[in-house]
């Protein structure tokens, strides 16, 4: 095992196209899904350990910033990944403006909308304007350190071993179903007038986090 994982750090990993689009699909689907169950635990202890709230806008336990950061970190950092703290810090910094202005953005767009208001947190110190706090940043260094160090040796790991074709079939089919799933919640269900998750998960009584 210990010889692998120095193999991972020292020598040139290289796929084809197909390959890495395989890698990156299931990138997303892991990076998404963690990121959904971190904010599940993490709200509920917001809460006063009272009550789960769901989180997102899907159907499935996913979030999209968290997939949308772990391939930025993943351009920004795998080619120092045998220098740990670069790796950190670089995530950390990045990460907190991608939050930053993913947050801004909405609000703007969406006309006071937020998705999340480090003002109204638990731990929210180095908060600024409600859209990023040195807490979360914080934590983004760390996942990222999860994600160079296990999640993509996981993925590189899979791609050698696998078949090459049911590798991209499993992959690019649980890609494909999520991204599918936040599609049809951010623009299909706007445009034709359809039913979101949240409308339907709050007529079943199921407790959202509304921020103002």
């Amino acid at each position: 095992m210990k010889e692998k994982y120095l193999s991972y750090l020292n020598q040139n990993h290289s796929f084809d196209k197909k390959t890495m689009v395989g890698i990156f699909s299931l990138m997303i689907v892991i990076t998404g899904m963690f990121g959904f169950f971190y904010e599940f635990i993490f709200y509920y202890f917001n809460g006063g350990m009272k009550t789960f709230y769901w989180r997102g806008a899907n159907f499935l336990p996913w979030i999209n910033i968290y997939a949308t950061g772990s391939i930025m970190i993943y351009f920004l950092t795998y080619k120092m990944r045998k220098k740990p703290i670069k790796v950190f810090f670089i995530s950390m910094i990045s990460c907190g403006i991608l939050e930053y202005f993913s947050g801004l953005g909405m609000y703007i767009i969406g006309n006071g909308m937020r998705c999340w208001n480090y003002n109204q947190e638990i731990l929210s110190f180095g908060n600024i304007h409600g859209f990023v706090c040195l807490r979360s940043a914080l934590l983004f260094g760390i996942f990222s350190l999860l994600l160079i160090y296990i999640v993509v040796p996981l993925c590189f790991y899979l791609a050698k071993h696998m078949n090459k074709r049911l590798f991209l079939a499993i992959s690019i089919t649980l890609c494909s179903i999520i991204l599918f799933d936040e599609f049809y919640n951010l623009l299909f269900a706007r445009i034709l007038g359809l039913p979101r998750a949240s409308a339907i998960y709050q007529k079943l009584g199921i407790p959202f986090v509304n921020f103002k």
